[in-house]
């Protein structure tokens, strides 16, 4: 199931209000199975199916008019190399996921076993987040980026899809940015041919309702 997590923001959201938002960006907002009839024997064993498939976790961040905002996340996944293109799911309508379903753009932390305390605090709605004892900054275009293991992506919302109870969203990797834990990440050099990560540890899992690292110990020979 999806890693998302709730703030003390009271800002919310809806589908009509996503609309004019995409419509006043430029950003296409259509809708995906809102007539959909519930089946709840289908919900659980759709809940029991995904409980049990792994997926990356991230941290997603935005600034907004109240301030900067982020969640956990393990609904982000890649879609296109050429160009850099990624989509993520928001499945609340208040707090940060309802001020980054109206962002611009957004910061998509990939985390690594280094990061759990970045994972839990941002998933947890009674944490504080961006204090002066969090290691983030920002960037020159105004998004928060947290000082973490992994890398970070900046990217430019394209659309906005709300699909059953959720949104989906897609975006345009801009930058990419290196892991960087005593500062602000470095940007990647794309004609790096070479470039290896090397202080990239091991990556991040939520499986399950935990959080699993990945590594050797979990390679399977083939």
């Amino acid at each position: 199931m999806t890693v998302q997590t709730e703030t003390v923001q009271s800002q919310t959201v809806h589908v009509a209000a996503v609309q004019a938002e995409g419509a006043a960006t430029g950003s296409p907002v259509s809708a995906v199975g809102q007539a959909a009839q519930i089946d709840p024997a289908l919900t659980d064993s759709f809940k029991a199916a995904f409980g049990g498939h792994p997926a990356g976790v991230s941290v997603i961040t935005a600034d907004s008019a109240t301030g900067p905002v982020g969640i956990t996340a393990s609904s982000v996944a890649s879609v296109s190399a050429e160009p850099p293109l990624l989509a993520f799911s928001l499945a609340a309508s208040s707090g940060s996921a309802a001020a980054l379903a109206v962002a611009n753009s957004v910061v998509v932390h990939l985390l690594t076993t280094d990061d759990l305390e970045l994972a839990k605090t941002f998933a947890n709605s009674n944490s504080e987040r961006f204090t002066a004892a969090m290691p983030w900054t920002r960037l020159e275009t105004g998004e928060p980026l947290l000082t973490h293991g992994g890398y970070a992506l900046r990217c430019k919302i394209l659309s906005r899809t709300p699909a059953g109870g959720s949104l989906l969203l897609a975006a345009q990797v801009l930058e990419i940015m290196t892991p960087g834990r005593s500062g602000p990440a470095a940007q990647v050099n794309p004609g790096q041919a070479n470039f290896s990560p090397v202080s990239v540890s091991a990556p991040m899992v939520y499986h399950s309702r935990n959080f699993h690292a990945l590594g050797e110990h979990s390679v399977m020979p083939y």
